[in-house]
């Protein structure tokens, strides 16, 4: 994988979840594989201007945020990455669709830390771990998969997606104890010793046990009181 002066790193792709009894909008999400071994120099993450942008979506509604990154490094060999991985703080996750001295902000912010999504107590970090990279090849494609329809249906992958992603790029994604890979397409740029990175992809927040309000449950579908499984992610990433 050779990285030119725009090389791919982190964007989007679409694979399986059920909504509805159709796939959903979400990468898939498989058991952990074996972290790729870095080595070469390293470029550390800056943590000030790398960050997860979060939304979550209901169909009477949505809420959006930010989760920050502790720590993190990408290893290059000549002009080859072989490695990286990424910390992000859950705990120091913020809330951006309100402000924080409204009484809403505090009970969102809670319910998002407990037991029925992040169990922060016990899980306070995120961590993406890269296994392995491909070039992005003429003719492969995002994929958009069917949501669920409501006013606050989950955007899709193409839109979250670079314009033009150069490789394809795997990783564990640890949440909440549980470590899942994920692949999907990506876009960077390398100038100067620093590299840049964006991207955008859906998960199913369920394969990591976030499991309140499940919208596999047809009964809570019809009432339009679940919360869609799918969780839009957007990565922005600055290391040197």
């Amino acid at each position: 994988m050779k990285l030119t002066k725009q090389i791919g790193l982190f964007a989007a792709v679409a694979m399986l979840a059920l909504a509805c009894g159709k796939p959903s909008d979400t990468v898939e999400a498989t058991d952990a594989l074996e972290v790729a071994a870095g080595t070469g120099d390293t470029l550390n993450i800056n943590p000030a201007s790398t960050t997860i942008s979060w939304t979550g979506y209901k169909p009477s509604g949505k809420h959006f945020g930010k989760i920050p990154a502790t720590e993190g490094v990408l290893t290059v060999l000549g002009d080859t990455i072989t490695g990286g991985s990424f910390t992000f703080n859950i705990v120091g996750l913020k809330i951006e669709d309100m402000p924080e001295t409204d009484e809403n902000y505090g009970k969102l912010y809670g319910h998002l830390q407990s037991p029925d999504f992040f169990d922060a107590a016990n899980f306070p970090t995120a961590k993406f771990e890269i296994t392995g990279v491909e070039p992005f090849k003429a003719g492969d494609m995002v994929t958009d998969k069917q949501e669920f329809a409501s006013d606050n249906t989950p955007s899709t992958d193409s839109s979250l997606a670079p314009a033009n992603p150069t490789h394809w790029i795997s990783g564990n994604l640890t949440m909440r104890g549980t470590t899942k890979n994920i692949k999907f397409p990506a876009a960077v740029s390398l100038a100067n010793g620093t590299l840049t990175a964006k991207a955008g992809f859906n998960i199913d927040r369920t394969a990591w046990g976030l499991m309140y309000g499940d919208e596999s449950a047809a009964a809570n579908k019809a009432k339009d009181q679940f919360i869609y499984n799918t969780v839009s992610l957007e990565l922005d990433v600055t290391a040197n």
